[in-house]
């Protein structure tokens, strides 16, 4: 490590610490220092109005899962199409890599597992609101702020805890000239390089110049996989094969894609399948899908929306009403593939471990209707269900029938 970065870091906190209490004082203005940089201290002062230095964390966002955001931003696609590159640059670099809407909030981020588990401390993830009300003084929201690339070393940041930080970034506008949102590459302080930002700018431009020459985006794929089979586009069924939709499948339940190796093991088992064979799998879907699956690490890179992972959604939120009216059944029933038959399991047991948790009988009543010899289920619903509830001579009736058999 730099004995200068040592010593930079020294006398920000220093200032930090001369000036903060200060300008949390009403009218109180930042006075001259070499040490900080104006568009620094003039963040402070407005940010002290509604953040506290001492926050551990940023605030999440309300309004709807975050996943929905990202594949409905513009940004989305530009972004997955360098989604490898991004990764290999963080995790080759130490670095956590992160892209938000235009108000601040981060809709995606990637790196290696120990620098994404320090981020996320801070809130540093999907749904983090880093924008200068929420967070303070930080390299997002300053960019946010200006329209122009912005990195924040140390005690530069207002808030604290993201003194062991430093940030740099850099705002992406669409071809209309308006700011879509930011692309940052975060680090600990004591890795501050000043190449950092010259990538961020570099890879801005590349997402601004496929911004510029993206036609327009075709309508979202629906996925349908709870007991059926079948995946649409405006009102069209796609022409795919029971492996394609395998694909599509445990595409849309892990959105941060896969590596070759992995899909095909998810996809196979220990089956002897030549690399062709998968790979020519692989690319009828991308056809069918416009392109819509990034290369190296498959992911989609266009919107679809999958009954199997807003059941999923709704169970995380505690909307059990909502996952038992999306679940049709077992996830693809037919399929044997190994990466669907784990997800089938974990959905299945997901679902009636948030019935037998429930304590609304019509739960465990419209989930006995799929699982008829389930004796705990309709035991349940019986425990729920008052005396003189009619519905229980159908509870008491599903009971029976699953003790015969």
């Amino acid at each position: 490590m730099s004995p200068d970065l040592r010593q930079r870091r020294a006398v920000l906190e220093h200032e930090w610490s001369r000036w903060v209490p200060r300008l949390s004082v009403a009218g109180a203005r930042p006075g001259g220092s070499a040490a900080l940089r104006h568009e620094v201290t003039e963040s402070w002062a407005r940010s002290l109005s509604s953040v506290d230095p001492g926050r551990d964390s940023a605030p999440v966002i309300d309004g709807g899962p975050v996943h929905q955001r990202w594949t409905s931003s513009p940004l989305y696609r530009p972004v997955s199409g360098l989604a490898g590159e991004l990764r290999s640059i963080a995790e080759d670099a130490g670095f956590v890599t992160a892209v938000t809407d235009e108000s601040g909030t981060i809709l995606w981020t990637c790196g290696g597992p120990a620098m994404r588990r320090l981020a996320e401390r801070v809130n540093f993830a999907p749904g983090g609101r880093w924008d200068e009300q929420a967070m303070g003084t930080n390299a997002l929201s300053l960019a946010l702020r200006t329209g122009r690339p912005s990195s924040v070393f140390s005690a530069e940041h207002l808030v604290s805890a993201l003194h062991g930080w430093v940030c740099y970034c850099a705002p992406v506008h669409g071809p209309d000239g308006r700011v879509l949102g930011v692309l940052d590459l975060s680090t600990t302080w004591d890795r501050s390089h000043p190449l950092a930002m010259s990538t961020v700018r570099t890879l801005v431009s590349t997402i601004e110049a496929r911004l510029a020459t993206e036609q327009p985006r075709p309508g979202p794929v629906r996925l349908t996989c709870l007991g059926a089979e079948q995946a649409e586009r405006e009102g069209r069924r796609l022409p795919l094969r029971p492996r394609q939709l395998e694909i599509l499948t445990l595409l849309a339940l892990a959105p941060d894609g896969f590596p070759p190796e992995r899909l095909r093991a998810a996809l196979y088992g220990d089956r002897p399948v030549t690399a062709s064979t998968f790979k020519a799998e692989i690319s009828h879907l991308r056809r069918a899908l416009d392109g819509g699956i990034a290369a190296r690490r498959y992911a989609l890179t266009l919107p679809v929306s999958c009954d199997a992972a807003d059941v999923l959604r709704a169970l995380e939120q505690g909307d059990t009403d909502t996952a038992l009216r999306l679940y049709g059944g077992p996830l693809l029933p037919r399929s044997e593939a190994p990466g669907i038959e784990e997800w089938r399991t974990r959905l299945e047991v997901a679902v009636r471990e948030a019935v037998l948790a429930s304590t609304r009988p019509e739960h465990a009543l419209r989930y006995g209707e799929r699982a008829p010899y389930d004796a705990e289920i309709h035991e349940h619903a019986l425990r729920l269900l008052g005396p003189d509830d009619t519905r229980r001579a159908i509870a008491a009736g599903r009971l029976t029938t699953a003790w015969r058999d």
